[in-house]
């Protein structure tokens, strides 16, 4: 069922409107009504929040596929939220566009936000989630990094997520140290508000990397499973991630401006004072600088836009992680 959970008015006679798909069992729903059953476990799947990110996109897609082809396996509520930012991405734009606002800063209750617009805009998008079993708030990389499937929290919500984040069928775990900052994010004020959201970060802006949306896709029907929602007696086994902490990531960046020319892949092992890369200078065709590995590790996240300056990320590379190859 297509369900409006935002309908604002625009200036000259526009809406913006933002829709969830609920995936239901039509017999489990009259039962709730008619016998006060208690209501069935609830996951959502939601992306688009930064409207230059597709990836998830393609993931609803593919979830909606699967629970419309194998519907009587369906025991539970599954929300589909596939653009949450719809204005920045019918404008190919990462934030909302002509106000120019990161939607993922203005989640948060506490926060002072001056624009009551995109406040009113948000709370109605937190209120329509709260009290799912299971939120999973999908996001591309941007256009200059290209990252391998992850799922990222911060240490404080790292004991109850960190048991379903596992059978997410991701490559790379990451918690990170609690930031100021994330209290703005959606995922953040949901947790704050018990409601269970995992993060996960993919592939490259405005992009779609087909093997890893389907990956996904199977961990979270095996998540759907644990919780009840989909009925699998022999769910597919996922991948065993690689757990970090931020204390093992090192964090490359340019030393100069140039054009950037990696010389190892994605997610591979490295040795260390491999070298990673060169920043070329276009001008001279001078090699300004050669970029080498701080540690022996594994590069999770590499850069993909070649032009960079002085202080542009390069990579990251877990330096606890063993040797992999892709």
């Amino acid at each position: 069922m297509i369900e409006d959970i935002v309908d604002l008015e625009l200036p000259v006679a526009e809406r913006l409107v933002i829709r969830r798909n609920r995936l239901q069992n039509p017999s489990q729903s009259s039962a709730i009504k008619s016998e006060g059953i208690k209501r069935p476990p609830r996951i959502a799947v939601v992306t688009g929040v930064h409207g230059d990110e597709l990836e998830g996109q393609y993931v609803c897609a593919l979830i909606a596929q699967k629970i419309q082809a194998e519907f009587g396996r369906l025991r539970g509520i599954v929300d589909i939220y596939p653009a949450v930012n719809p204005l920045g991405i019918d404008a190919i734009e990462r934030s909302i566009p002509y106000l120019e606002l990161d939607m993922n800063r203005y989640f948060a209750g506490e926060q002072e936000r001056n624009d009551s617009y995109i406040a009113h805009l948000t709370d109605l998008v937190t209120e329509s989630l709260v009290g799912a079993d299971l939120v999973i708030d999908i996001h591309a990389s941007n256009i200059y990094l290209r990252e391998i499937p992850q799922i990222r929290m911060d240490r404080n919500t790292a004991e109850r997520l960190l048991p379903l984040a596992r059978m997410m069928n991701v490559d790379f775990i990451w918690i990170h140290e609690a930031i100021t900052v994330l209290k703005s994010t959606l995922a953040h004020t949901l947790n704050a508000r018990n409601t269970p959201t995992l993060v996960v970060e993919m592939g490259v802006g405005m992009r779609i990397t087909p093997v890893f949306c389907h990956d996904l896709v199977q961990g979270i029907f095996r998540v759907m499973t644990h919780l009840g929602i989909w009925d699998d007696p022999e769910p597919p086994p996922v991948k065993t991630p690689i757990e970090c902490n931020e204390g093992e990531v090192s964090y490359i960046n340019s030393p100069a401006a140039g054009l950037f020319l990696p010389d190892v892949e994605h997610w591979i092992g490295v040795e260390q004072g491999e070298l990673l890369g060169r920043i070329v200078q276009p001008l001279t065709g001078e090699v300004v600088s050669e970029i080498r590995s701080p540690g022996a590790g594994t590069v999770f996240t590499l850069r993909e836009y070649p032009v960079v300056m002085e202080g542009s990320l390069l990579a990251r590379v877990f330096t606890a992680a063993p040797e992999r190859t892709p």
